[in-house]
């Protein structure tokens, strides 16, 4: 008589290779990077004009010329904060104190970029025609 039921084979036990016993570590295996990291990180464009795109004339952006030393400009989504002062510096000759961004609605970024007291933002608007 067989005592085989249809499909029933001998059972393969399964060896676990290596077994984590508590509190024991495991050595970890470093990963291979798909992509090699960069050591210096470019510049979004050589020209500092491709980095600041044009001066944002509304009336807020005219009452910060007024009353706080600041200007608007619009910038490159990819330009941050430190590639934003180191272009108004070049191409006005002006010291910059601060620069604040923020990004609008329309995929635009701002650029808020606070002058030293030295330096006059309503003389940088009147070169380019705001005031």
């Amino acid at each position: 008589m067989e005592e085989e039921k249809h499909g029933a084979t001998e059972e393969k036990k399964k060896t676990k290779k290596f077994v984590k016993k508590p509190g024991q570590k495991t050595e970890a295996q470093p990963k291979e990077r798909k992509i090699e990291k960069k050591s210096v990180r470019k510049t979004p464009t050589k020209n500092e004009w491709g980095i600041l795109s044009h001066p944002l004339m509304t009336e807020k952006s005219i009452g910060l010329i007024e009353k706080e030393n600041k200007l608007v400009f619009v910038v490159n989504l990819k330009a941050n904060k430190v590639d934003i002062k180191y272009a108004m510096e070049k191409v006005f000759d002006v010291k910059v104190d601060d620069v604040t961004t923020s990004i609008t609605r329309k995929g635009q970024k701002k650029a808020f970029i606070k002058l030293s007291k030295d330096y006059s933002a309503s003389e940088i608007a009147t070169r380019l025609g705001m005031l």
